[in-house]
C-alpha cells in the first residue's frame, strides 16, 4: 500500500513539476499560466497529449519537438523528476496521518517546495526573483504560522519566526543598501525574509551559512573555469533556495552536531 501511495505522490509531483516549468516560462513571457494550451517555445505549435507526459515524453520524443524538431531543454525532465522526489520525500517524512491538521501541513509543505522551485528556476535563468512567487511564498507561510499558533496556542513560535524574518531580511536589506544593489538584488531581501519566517530561529542561520558557502564554492569553480570573473554577476537566489532546503531537512542535525562539537 505504501508503495502505491509513493508512486502516486511521485507521479503527482512530476505533473506539478511540468506545471512549474510552464509557470516559469509564462511569468517571463507575461502570459497567463491558468489559461491557454501548452505550446512549443520554438515553433509555437500547440502540444498534444503525447507531448505532455511528464518525464516520459522527453525521452519518447528523443529530446526534440515533434513538430519543428528543435531540441527540448533538459530543464523540463530535471524539474519534473526533482519535484516528484521532493513530494515523495515530504510524504515519507512529513505526512503524519489523515486528519485535517496533518493534511493542511502536508499541502503547505508541497506548496512551499513548489514555489521555491519556481524561484530557483526563474532566478537561475533570468537573474530575477518574481514578486508574484516570493510574495505568494511569504503570504502562505504567514497564514500557516497564524493557523499553527491558533491551533496550538503557541504564539511565541509565531513571534520567533517573525523576528527571524525581520533579522534575515534586515541583514540582506543592509547589504543591498550599502552595495547599492551591486552585491545582491532586492529580490534576495524578500527571499531572506521568507526564509526567516519559514525556518525560524536558529535554522535560518544554517540556511544562510550554507547559501553563502555553496555560492562561494560555485563562484570559485566558475572563476577557475574562466566562466565568470570577479565582477561577474551570479544569481544568489538559487543558493538561498538550496540553503533553505538544507536547513529544513538537516537543520536540527547540523545544529546538534555543531553544539556537540563546541562542547
Amino acid at each position: 500500500m505504501l508503495l502505491v501511495f509513493s508512486l502516486i505522490i511521485f507521479c503527482f509531483g512530476a505533473i506539478i513539476g511540468s506545471f512549474l516549468n510552464c509557470l516559469a516560462y509564462r511569468l517571463k513571457a507575461g502570459k497567463s499560466f491558468l489559461l491557454g494550451r501548452s505550446f512549443c517555445p520554438h515553433c509555437r505549435h500547440q502540444l498534444g497529449c503525447l507531448d505532455l507526459i511528464p518525464i516520459v515524453s522527453f525521452f519518447l520524443l528523443l529530446r526534440k519537438c515533434r513538430y519543428c524538431r528543435q531540441e527540448i531543454s533538459w530543464q523540463y525532465p530535471l524539474v519534473e523528476v526533482t519535484t516528484g522526489l521532493l513530494f515523495l520525500f515530504i510524504f515519507n517524512f512529513y505526512f503524519f496521518g489523515f486528519n485535517y491538521q496533518n493534511i493542511i501541513h502536508f499541502v503547505y509543505l508541497l506548496v512551499i517546495a513548489s514555489l521555491l522551485e519556481v524561484i530557483f528556476i526563474y532566478d537561475f535563468k533570468y537573474s530575477l526573483i518574481p514578486n508574484l512567487v516570493v510574495y505568494s511564498a511569504i503570504a502562505t507561510v504567514f497564514l500557516y504560522r497564524i493557523f499553527e499558533a491558533l491551533v496550538s496556542g503557541l504564539w511565541p513560535g509565531f513571534v520567533a519566526a517573525l523576528a527571524a524574518a525581520i533579522l534575515a531580511g534586515g541583514l540582506f536589506f543592509l547589504i543591498w543598501l550599502v552595495s547599492k544593489g551591486q552585491w545582491m538584488g532586492f529580490g534576495d531581501v524578500k527571499l531572506a525574509f521568507f526564509m526567516g519566517i519559514f525556518l525560524s530561529w536558529p535554522a535560518v542561520l544554517t540556511a544562510l551559512f550554507f547559501a553563502f558557502l555553496i555560492g562561494a564554492i560555485i563562484g570559485l569553480i566558475l572563476m577557475v573555469a574562466k566562466k565568470k570573473g570577479l565582477k561577474s554577476e551570479v544569481p544568489f537566489g538559487p543558493f538561498l533556495v538550496i540553503g533553505t532546503f538544507v536547513a529544513f531537512i538537516w537543520g536540527e542535525a547540523i545544529l546538534s552536531w555543531y553544539l556537540h562539537f563546541l562542547s
